[in-house]
């Protein structure tokens, strides 16, 4: 493991933030996943080659950038700035408003939209409203007050094929712990075990002398809450995390010519590693 100042003179060859592990964590689970969703079904939505070549679609889409969205991924956000603005004391931030109905229960967060009319009239409007559970979203921002929300944290590892530079944004940094707040439809203990957030976060906040090693994914189906909880132990989680990171290396060499985002490596330096 190299220390803070070393990061600073390395010849970082790769830049892999947190989540893209657990994107090619999916990947690597293609056969698993297969077998769990559509493995015993008569008429499956995906055949096996089918599933396998739209996880590697979604891969590279997302190595390069892509972007992409769906009511899931909406909603979750949604919600994720309710807690926020919550956390921030306030009911309107400028890009979203929140109206609260105590009697219902319910916290209602929707859009600013301006519009201009065909004279250049500018009006408001309110766009994109989605409600919650104002108990489930006061739960969550009690939880974490007194947090760093959105927590920038980078740090480095070496691997056979030059440094990685880890990097990513903590959604809640409380003192002795991180959190990582997740959102879905269903939930099922152990969902966040392959997930590789839990341990490049701590890695990463160790090496800048934040000495931080339990995590929490903090979940809603947005009525029920729930909680996994993760320690780092550097023995066992680093070489754990080095291997990861090599595997994914070899993927992306493997598949450069489809690889258009630059932020993930430097061109010159992979092929020096690569000649």
């Amino acid at each position: 493991m190299k220390n803070q100042n070393s990061q600073q003179q390395s010849d970082v060859r790769f830049r892999f933030y947190a989540t893209l592990l657990d994107a090619f964590q999916n990947y690597l689970d293609t056969d698993e996943l297969w077998e769990k969703f559509w493995g015993k079904s008569e008429d499956p939505k995906f055949s096996y080659d089918e599933y396998a070549d739209k996880q590697f679609v979604e891969l590279i889409n997302r190595i390069n950038r892509v972007p992409f969205t769906n009511d899931a991924v909406e909603k979750g956000t949604a919600f994720n700035n309710i807690v926020d603005m919550f956390l921030d004391g306030k009911v309107d931030d400028g890009l979203h408003v929140l109206q609260i109905d105590e009697e219902k229960n319910a916290v209602t967060i929707s859009d600013r939209e301006i519009v201009v009319d065909e004279k250049g009239n500018q009006t408001e409007q309110l766009i994109n409203a989605r409600s919650f559970l104002l108990s489930v979203a006061r739960e969550f921002a009690g939880y974490y007050e007194g947090s760093l929300k959105q927590f920038f944290t980078h740090g480095i590892i070496d691997t056979c094929f030059g440094d990685v530079e880890l990097y990513g944004f903590i959604d809640y940094l409380l003192p002795f712990s991180v959190h990582d707040m997740k959102t879905t439809k269903s939930y099922s203990a152990g969902s966040y075990k392959s997930h590789w957030q839990h341990i490049v976060y701590p890695f990463t906040l160790q090496q800048s002398g934040i000495q931080v090693s339990q995590f929490e994914y903090n979940v809603t189906n947005f009525k029920e809450t729930f909680t996994e909880l993760y320690m780092f132990k550097p023995e066992r989680d680093i070489p754990r995390l080095r291997d990861m990171c090599e595997r994914f290396i070899e993927f992306l060499l493997n598949n450069r010519h489809l690889i258009t985002d630059e932020k993930i490596f430097n061109y010159r330096n992979i092929c020096q590693t690569v000649s």
